[in-house]
């Protein structure tokens, strides 16, 4: 009987939760009309494109039925997961994404925190300005500029040959490919990651930071203790993304900007390999396999993750 009672409670809330819902948008469905163009955006370009992950069960070719003509099941899973090119690029996706997490996740959170701490309102804005630019910049002209940087007549060949040191071709060496990718793709984001974290720091009560000086906190202490915890949740938001965005490898357009042919064994991820696949070798079902299987690790990446998250902080995506 209190079981009957605990559900039927539990259905009244859902159905006074939904009533509530529809009183809400019929009072300000003028709001809600700015909705549609998004939730158009994502239905046209995100979700139907989403049938067309049938190929990678299906042989495919140019100018046949889109849904394929003849059911294969699972042999191009299996082709790909013989290829010694894909497992290649693979790792190559995991090294890049990685390391450019683990150095610009920090990185944006320590600037963010300086920044913070700049009590000169017009010194600050024109950091803040400064640093959000690059994110603004094309990535094209981006990328024209960064091998313009580090080309041999670019400025720290420029500096490295004034030390008396022998120049070093940075866009054509597949070892510096990592270090040309990261600290670029930091230099971009770096000002603009912060606005999450500046935006979360103003809900934080500065009465703490007043308690925490009196008790003789500086301020790497209030930082560590006060300002951290209290961007917790958003932190920790971020990460995730972060991590379910492994796979991509941060930017895969950008990637496809700075490699060539002699660096292509360190730059190739499964993105651009998805990309000489199937646009350029034309092997459309294969390429969407693969696009497939890059799918599900990144949904499995990002949902356990928040499960982490959830479990350890108390603070994740759903």
């Amino acid at each position: 009987m209190g079981k009957n009672k605990t559900e039927l409670t539990e259905t009244q809330i859902k159905i006074k939760k939904s009533h509530s819902l529809l009183k809400h948008i019929k009072r300000e469905w003028r709001l809600y009309t700015f909705l549609i163009i998004p939730i158009l955006y994502y239905i046209i370009f995100k979700y139907i494109p989403m049938a067309g992950n049938i190929i990678a069960f299906r042989r495919y070719k140019g100018g046949s039925n889109i849904f394929g003509t003849a059911w294969v099941g699972f042999r191009y899973f299996e082709q790909f997961l013989k290829d010694e090119s894909f497992w290649k690029a693979f790792a190559n996706t995991l090294r890049l994404s990685i390391s450019y997490i683990l150095v610009r996740f920090p990185a944006t959170l320590i600037f963010a925190l300086l920044l913070n701490e700049i009590t000169h309102l017009k010194a600050k804005k024109f950091v803040q300005t400064v640093s959000y630019l690059p994110h603004f910049i094309s990535l094209v002209v981006v990328c024209g500029m960064v091998k313009e940087i580090v080309s041999l007549t670019g400025p720290i060949n420029s500096l490295i040959s004034w030390l008396g040191f022998e120049k070093i071709a940075f866009i054509s060496l597949p070892d510096w490919f990592s270090t040309v990718y990261i600290s670029s793709g930091v230099w971009q984001a770096l000002g603009w990651g912060t606005i999450l974290y500046l935006t979360a720091m103003t809900n934080i009560n500065m009465e703490l930071y007043e308690a925490s000086a009196i008790d003789g906190a500086g301020k790497l202490k209030q930082a560590w203790h006060i300002t951290i915890p209290g961007i917790m949740p958003t932190i920790m938001t971020l990460l995730i993304l972060d991590i379910g965005g492994i796979m991509t490898a941060g930017n895969m357009q950008k990637i496809l900007l700075l490699y060539n042919p002699l660096t292509q064994d360190k730059a190739d991820i499964i993105g651009t390999y998805v990309y000489r696949m199937g646009i350029s070798g034309g092997n459309f079902s294969y390429a969407t396999a693969v696009g497939l299987f890059e799918g599900v690790i990144g949904l499995i990446l990002v949902t356990s993750a928040n499960m982490l998250s959830k479990k350890f902080t108390e603070s994740s995506l759903w």
